[in-house]
């Protein structure tokens, strides 16, 4: 029965897909095609192919439309993630055609635009929500194949010719297999290994993948293997330039479950799927599954009901946020297995953001001035030195600068030297001006960690960060075999040339040897060091994380840092995690976390955290980071987030202003 208050849809791209999609709405008891939207108005046929729907001229149009509840994004891959984006943005709810961007790191961003704005947001896998699909994962956890052990898969079709400036060839539009059809037999790979546990899904421990990259630089054939954690392999397989058959087989101990072309279930406009279930010395069983109802219709209609119940996402087995996002890490990976990067990911051509606006300096994050430091600086300091690639970096990079900070974190030995070329290409491909920029720069890490390697190291350092000089340097580590004043001579020299215009100093240094190089240059007419980088946290490090690290928390350090008023800028300012739920006494299975953090002064101020961030509203990781900036004496937070949203939350806590009594109540020193 066709609901009495169907969600009005509206489409953003009138190609092949959205026709297909179209049809599917036309056949849901949820949904109704209100509007198009196009480009190209004046299209032949956009009438004929969209019945009854108005043509809109321009996507934004579409987004402005009163008369739209939601949206399906049929753009070329590479206009995903932008008009998602823009679309939760306008209070629109969306289905996005997969894959839902072009890589896990942007497929976090969207949903968390969409649960921001708090609109349904989904991605387009249609058979996931298949009456063929719920079958099949019943005749899984039935153990009618005995013990699953194997899952191969393949979505592979032959093109013919090179055509260049279609899609599927362009790696302009991220064209190629694994983007395309690929994420078909690895979301079913994961589901099934998923259904084995009783999971929605599962998340394979290993992904290999192979390739064959053609002449316009996308991938023609490509095959990868996962391994699960329960043992289960997949062996997957997608092509655009070879036939392949097409066929899921599901491997198990007593026997194999085999169905045809998976993703088009019982069929576009309904009919009967087949699962074959094959088992030795038995002859082949075959599950018929009819269904009437149109294929997408399914999709519509799961998306319709999630919507009307005031849900954001699939429920299972429709792709989930988290399923989704572990399904294009998958992909990530295996693109990453054969050096599959695509132009429009690198910095030339990924010039704005990821919703295509420029990226400009934004007012929220408080600034102050450090001294030594000519221009204001954010409170907190960003580090990105995780980031696999520039368009993974970029967004947290973006959404820093544009939430207002301007204070960044890089090191010579980060990546092997990936990080400060990565850094180098965000700020000269968004044009931010230098004078904005405050920042950061670090040399001789053990083992090379010598005086002369400062300027040898800074050389390489300012031409990937593209620029020529840095506003903040750091001895990443201390070689107390070298004289201390060899370090303050070679430091001074770079300040002097000009290729470091504010404070030098060491990090993972002693107070010792920090009085030491200070007394040394005061004697001998140098640059004195002028800042610390030294862990500090309300929770102290027992055990250095790595050899060589230097905790800065203690109360003979307080004392130190506070009749300096020397600025420290604080890595592990949160305490790795400490300040979460995932560090219970009880839970041991993290080594470093036991054996850097675990004792009964810090579980007690994880306790007192506790307590003050309930009072407050807020969590106690919040607490964590507004004690470190709440200190006597200047400290400046480092810190590592690896999503927009984690990066939003911690800056979150910047707006927490506690008191030098609700600071010593913390540390149980009242």
């Amino acid at each position: 029965m066709r609901s009495t208050n169907p969600i009005r849809w509206g489409i953003i791209g009138p190609g092949t897909i959205a026709k297909t999609f179209a049809d599917g709405i036309a056949h849901s008891r949820t949904g109704k095609l209100v509007a198009i939207a196009t480009r190209n108005p004046q299209k032949p046929g956009l009438a004929e192919g969209f019945p009854g729907a108005r043509i809109v001229n321009g996507y934004d149009a579409l987004l402005a439309d009163s008369e739209v509840e939601a949206i399906y994004i049929a753009t070329p891959h590479t206009g995903h993630a932008e008009w998602a984006i823009k679309a939760a943005r306008a209070g629109k709810h969306i289905l996005v055609e997969k894959p839902i961007a072009l890589s896990a790191y942007d497929t976090t961003a969207i949903y968390h635009e969409a649960r921001k704005a708090g609109v349904f947001a989904g991605e387009a896998f249609m058979y996931r929500v298949h009456p063929q699909t719920a079958k099949l994962i019943e005749l899984v956890r039935s153990g009618i194949i005995g013990q699953v052990r194997i899952i191969r898969s393949s979505f592979g079709f032959n093109m013919g010719n090179v055509r260049p400036e279609h899609r599927l060839f362009a790696n302009d539009t991220a064209g190629g297999g694994i983007l395309d059809v690929g994420g078909y037999p690895v979301s079913m790979a994961r589901l099934i290994a998923g259904a084995v546990d009783g999971k929605p899904f599962l998340e394979p421990e290993k992904v290999s993948g192979v390739a064959h990259l053609g002449q316009t630089g996308v991938d023609e054939w490509a095959s990868a293997v996962l391994k699960f954690p329960n043992g289960i392999i997949a062996e997957v397989s997608c092509s655009i330039m070879a036939n392949q058959d097409n066929t899921l087989r599901i491997i198990g101990s007593e026997g194999r479950l085999e169905v045809k072309d998976f993703w088009f279930a019982s069929g576009h406009k309904g009919g009967t799927g087949k699962i074959e279930v094959i088992k030795p010395n038995s002859e082949p069983q075959t599950i018929d599954v009819e269904e009437k109802g149109w294929l997408y219709s399914f999709e519509v209609d799961a998306a319709g009901d999630a919507i009307r119940a005031g849900r954001t996402e699939f429920t299972s087995p429709g792709m989930s946020w988290a399923d989704s996002i572990g399904n294009l890490r998958v992909l990530d990976q295996w693109r990453a297995s054969v050096g599959l990067e695509y132009e429009v990911e690198k910095a030339t051509r990924r010039t704005v953001n990821l919703a295509g606006a420029k990226v400009s300096l934004g007012k929220s994050v408080p600034m102050r001035q450090i001294p030594g430091v000519s221009k204001p600086a954010s409170m907190v300091a960003l580090g990105f030195e995780f980031f696999p690639n520039f368009a993974s970096a970029s967004l947290t990079l973006d959404a820093f600068y544009e939430a207002g900070g301007n204070l960044f974190d890089t090191a010579y030995v980060y990546g092997a030297g990936k990080t400060e070329s990565i850094f180098g290409d965000w700020h000269t491909s968004r044009a931010v001006p230098r004078e904005e920029i405050v920042l950061i720069g670090k040399g001789v890490h053990s083992p090379l960690c010598y005086p002369d390697m400062i300027a040898k190291q800074l050389d390489q350092s300012l031409n990937r960060l593209k620029t020529d000089y840095v506003d903040i340097y750091f001895m990443h580590r201390d070689n107390t075999d070298v004289p201390v004043g060899e370090f303050v001579d070679a430091m001074d020299a770079e300040v002097r040339a000009g290729r470091i215009r504010g404070p030098v100093g060491g990090s993972n240094w002693t107070r010792e040897r920090m009085d030491e190089a200070i007394a040394y240059a005061a004697k001998n007419g140098k640059t004195a060091p002028g800042a610390l980088s030294n862990n500090f946290a309300l929770a102290e490090m027992l055990d250095p994380i790595w050899a060589g690290c230097v905790a800065a928390s203690d109360d003979s350090w307080k004392v130190w840092l506070n009749a300096n008023q020397m600025p420290n800028f604080a890595w592990s300012s949160q305490g790795r995690g400490f300040f979460t739920d995932r560090a219970g006494r009880d839970k041991l299975d993290d080594e470093e976390l036991v054996r850097v953090w675990y004792s009964d002064r810090n579980f007690a101020r994880r306790e007192r955290a506790i307590e003050l961030a309930e009072k407050l509203g807020r969590s106690p990781i919040h607490v964590a980071l507004a004690y470190v900036v709440a200190q006597p004496f200047p400290v400046i937070p480092l810190i590592g987030p690896r999503t927009i949203a984690e990066l939003e939350d911690s800056l979150s806590a910047l707006d927490i202003k506690l008191t030098p009594e609700q600071v010593k109540w913390l540390e149980g020193s009242e």
